[in-house]
Formats: C-alpha cells, structure tokens, sequence
C-alpha cells in the first residue's frame, strides 16, 4: 500500500492562526477595560527576567558579524515601539490614597495587533523557498532584542510617567 503525505493548504493555517489571535484579543479587549493596581516597584521584574533569557540566548549563539549590528537596531526599534505603547497605556491616581491604577487602552491592544500581523507577514516572507534568503538564527536574534527593547521601554515609560503623576498629587497645593 502506497501513502502519500498531504501538505496542508496555507490558508488553512492562516485561518487558524488568524481565530486564535482574534480569540485572545476578543478576551484581552473585554478585560482591558477593567483597571489592576499598577506596583512601581514590581515593574522592573518582567524586563530583568527577559533580559537575563535574551543574554542567556545570545550567549548560547551568539549573532556573527553583522548580526549584532542589526540586533542593536531592532533593540533601538523596539524601544522606540515600547515607548510609544507605554504612553498608550493608561494610569491614573487615586487623588485620596495616591493609589496608581493602569489600564490598556484600545489603541496599545491595537497597536499589539499590528506588531501580530507584520510578524505574521514576515514569517510567511521567512517561509518555503526562503525567499529573502535570511537566516532563521539571525532573524530570531533580531526579534529577541525588538522585544527586549520594547518591554524594557514600556515599563520605563510607564514608571516616569505614574512617578510623575504620583509626585504632583502628592505636592501640597501653592497656597495663594
């Protein structure tokens, strides 16, 4: 008996993979609107560890030649596109008790699914016949220091910003 293997149709996946996002951001934009405390001093946690997992990779393979260039550009883009989500993001004080709450905004979750759909498109680019005759340890390289820089920028931004607002709500208003 002779079987064949039956390569599944690309549109096939992309359509799965296209309800699968569609499902996380229904369930993160209905709970986006909800605000959770937001702890100054907890954001650094997520950052560090993920620095210490992208040291830990680029010490295990590390980028050749112009490999670190291009990872220091994605780290530089991806501050870039942490700060801007970090200012999308938004806080708010609780004029009493000087309480910081965060809430994501739509425009940070929509901002989220654009970096989805341009990852998505550059791995279909990355795919097959490897058109654009990229190397896949490389490309992965980049995409670690993109996020590395992104979350890193995002809670920095965050944190000046509720500091910020923190220290007005907190000054004594100027008698006048």
């Amino acid at each position: 008996m002779h079987a064949q293997a039956v390569q599944p149709n690309p549109l096939v996946s992309y359509a799965i993979s296209a309800v699968v996002i569609a499902v996380v951001f229904a369930l993160r934009w209905r709970r986006m609107s909800r605000p959770t405390p937001l702890r100054l001093e907890r954001l650094w946690i997520f950052p560090a560890v993920y620095a210490v997992v992208a040291v830990g990779l680029f010490v295990a393979t590390p980028p050749i030649g112009w490999g670190w260039a291009f990872c220091a550009g994605a780290l530089v883009f991806g501050a870039a596109l942490g700060w801007q989500r970090g200012k999308l993001m938004r806080i708010t004080i609780d004029p009493d008790t000087h309480a910081l709450n965060q809430a994501g905004s739509p425009a940070a979750l929509l901002f989220l699914l654009v970096l989805v759909v341009v990852r998505s498109g550059a791995r279909a680019a990355l795919s097959g016949d490897n058109a654009l005759h990229l190397n896949a340890l490389a490309v992965t390289d980049m995409l670690v220091a993109l996020a590395l820089g992104l979350f890193t920028a995002t809670r920095v931004e965050m944190y000046l910003r509720a500091k910020r607002m923190l220290d007005e709500a907190r000054r004594p208003a100027a008698s006048g």
